[in-house]
């Protein structure tokens, strides 16, 4: 029997592609698909989602491969398919449209729109049948189409209202900033008062069920320890570093997160691997390293970098989206694990195995066990081996799938988790892995005029950039350059930063999350709130705050100071919603040091000097390494070596300590600056 084929089957994206040979006639966005709602006079629905969301396969498999369902949507409606991973600019929109018509939202959407694009209903995920207290999607798709008959008025005009709230919703959170909010101290106590108040003591993180990882709250906590030794920062970091390393989020076998946790204690994953999970988890636990010493933070660091390495690394070097949650159509199947097969599998070794990991009869989750440790629980030789053992034996299994496109921002995460780890660690490779995903995004996905595109696959750079593509990738090139110091990683840096503050700036202050020539859509989405990947605007922040100090132009702090102005009081109030907006508010704060080191960077000298200052977790310090007087790097401008040898110079405050060539006295002249 011959297959359907429609329009999405010239795409690239792995979950477009799902859909290609659906009997739906759907269209991926752009102008030919609006041109015939326009012409044709039909309401849009617009469907969102991604390649490892398992609702959406459920939703694929219940109505869009249903040849009756699909008739009734040809006929009535004009079908757009979108990733929201390759449109975060349409996600954005879309579903804060949803959120406003439902008091929720997530994923799939499905959204009905006029021929204008404005939206006027909308859900999530709809069943094939009435269930959950849901209309099915047929009875969904037959109310709207009369109600498109018979109603239009009304329609259109609760279209206008929806757009006219959708531009409205991003500028109201910045407004809602307090002028007589001061930006000092009081705003990270007050943020560190509502973090202890919503923590979970017991099992670390914050929120009950569904529990997700939130590595920029981890991060803005283990900087207060640093920025005034605070214990209680720290306690609650490590509580939560220590919970989801032993649950069954974490792959104790093959290394690396899921998404999130379906229970409150940590253990039942939605078994989907997102890289920029991975790639923000994998740089808190070498920071928790840095910090703490513990080696078993640098063992959740290291082994969740391998993974990415091995699983998620493109052959063109850049690093794939994800990994599906569902393996043949059965969601966890890769994972989870039945006592007898264990045994089998481990032999003399599964007695200690099953006694560390929880492996019983009866199992944890539906009759199977999700591999979980107890906190705190040793390791040893035979737990190591038994791990390799079964992690072998998983491999035979049927594997999920992998939405195998790279995107920019996602990957600009995952470069900076590469080059902290390398130079923590000491380790060149993961300095090599993280220059190789940036040298694809330079040359191959940065146009000839500097601007970048969102996504490559296939050979093909599509779709424009967005903020976050912008600012996630500058900040992943400055840590590459602290990690290798080769100058070009910078300069790529600053240049797009400077794009950022020539295309995506608000005259009021912060930026947009689209550029000024950017495709047209019914509003310019302006998030300034985190969700699983930082704020658009907070990395920006973030970003401008440390060129300031690697360059000394002041224009740069000015900009991010602006952006900070704007959302001030409600990051206080909502930490966890805002703790990418903290951290950049707590550089700002925390006492900046600059550090460089004037000598050749690979020379003995100078390695014995950069030791020391990667010896410890500096969230507030820039690093420069290299010869002065042949530096683009204005940080190193006009600092020779003394005696020959790799000389460092520290300075806060706009003043500078005296050079030293010593080890030791750059030990102590780092250490009491704290």
């Amino acid at each position: 029997m011959e297959r359907h084929t429609n329009r999405l089957a010239g795409e690239t994206s792995p979950y477009l592609l799902q859909h290609a040979h659906n009997p739906v006639d759907w269209y991926p966005w752009g102008p030919e698909a609006l041109a015939r709602a326009h012409a044709e006079d039909k309401p849009i629905f617009l469907s969102i989602g991604y390649a490892a969301c398992h609702w959406c396969h459920v939703m694929e498999r219940e109505s869009f491969e249903n040849e009756g369902t699909a008739r009734f949507l040809n006929a009535d409606f004009v079908a757009i398919k979108v990733d929201r991973e390759e449109r975060p600019d349409l996600d954005s929109i879309y579903m804060t449209a949803v959120q406003h018509m439902t008091g929720s939202g997530g994923w799939p959407m499905s959204v009905f729109l006029t021929p204008q694009g404005k939206p006027f209903y909308g859900g999530t995920y709809f069943p094939d049948q009435p269930r959950h207290g849901l209309p099915s999607f047929r009875q969904v798709l037959e109310g709207v189409s009369q109600a498109w008959r018979e109603r239009r008025a009304d329609i259109e005009q609760s279209g206008e209202a929806l757009a006219l709230a959708i531009s409205a919703s991003a500028p109201a959170v910045a407004d809602a900033s307090d002028s007589s909010v001061k930006l000092g101290e009081g705003v990270l106590d007050a943020a560190l008062v509502g973090l202890e108040r919503e923590f979970d003591a017991r099992h670390g993180g914050w929120g009950g069920s569904p529990k997700f990882p939130q590595p920029m709250t981890i991060e803005f906590l283990l900087r207060l320890h640093v920025k005034n030794g605070d214990a209680r920062p720290l306690a609650m970091a490590r509580r939560t570093l220590d919970a989801m390393a032993a649950g069954g989020i974490y792959d104790h076998l093959g290394g690396g997160f899921a998404r999130y946790a379906t229970d409150g204690v940590w253990l039942v994953p939605h078994f989907e691997k997102m890289l920029y999970d991975n790639a923000q988890l994998a740089r808190v636990y070498v920071h928790a390293w840095q910090l703490t010493g513990e080696p078993r933070y640098r063992q959740v660091a290291e082994q969740t970098l391998e993974f990415v390495a091995r699983e998620l690394r493109t052959a063109d070097g850049g690093f794939a989206a994800s990994l599906d949650a569902d393996t043949d159509g059965e969601e966890g199947a890769t994972y989870a694990w039945d006592k007898p097969e264990i045994d089998a599998v481990l032999g003399a070794d599964a007695a200690e195995f099953d006694a560390v990991y929880g492996v019983t009869d009866n199992g944890n989750w539906e009759g199977h066990t999700i591999l979980a440790r107890a906190i705190g629980s040793s390791d040893t030789d035979g737990l190591a081996r038994a791990r390799r053992t079964l992690f072998e034996a998983r491999q035979r299994r049927p594997q999920p799938a992998r939405d195998d496109k790279v995107l920019t921002g996602w990957n600009g995460l995952m470069i900076a988790a590469f080059a902290d780890a390398a130079a923590a660690f000491g380790e060149s490779r993961w300095a090599e892995l993280g220059a190789g995903a940036a040298d694809l995004l330079l040359d191959r996905v940065r146009d000839g005029e500097g601007r970048l595109r969102r996504s490559w696959k296939d050979g093909r750079a599509l779709q424009s950039g967005v903020l976050e593509d912008y600012a996630n990738l500058a900040d992943g090139l400055i840590a590459l350059y602290e990690a290798t110091f080769e100058e070009h990683y910078l300069t790529a840096a600053r240049a797009l930063a400077d794009t950022i503050l020539d295309h995506f700036g608000d005259p009021v202050g912060g930026f947009f999350d689209t550029a000024d020539d950017h495709e047209a859509l019914i509003a310019r989405p302006k998030d300034v709130q985190d969700n699983a990947v930082p704020s658009g605007g907070a990395m920006t922040a973030t970003v401008l705050l440390k060129l300031a100090s690697l360059t000394g132009e002041g224009h740069y702090a000015d900009a991010a100071s602006a952006a900070i102005a704007r959302v001030v009081t409600v990051a206080q109030r909502y930490p966890t919603a805002f703790a990418q907006w903290l951290n950049a508010i707590a550089f700002q704060l925390g006492d900046p040091v600059e550090i460089c080191v004037s000598g050749d960077p690979a020379a003995e000298d100078a390695m014995v000097l950069l030791a020391v200052v990667r010896a410890a977790y500096r969230p507030f310090a820039v690093v420069a390494a290299g010869a002065s007087e042949a530096s683009l790097v204005p940080l190193l401008a006009d600092r020779p070596q003394r005696d020959g040898l790799a000389t460092a110079y520290v300075c806060r405050h706009l003043a500078c300590r005296a050079p030293v060539t010593n080890p030791a006295d750059l030990a102590a002249q780092l250490a009491s600056g704290r």
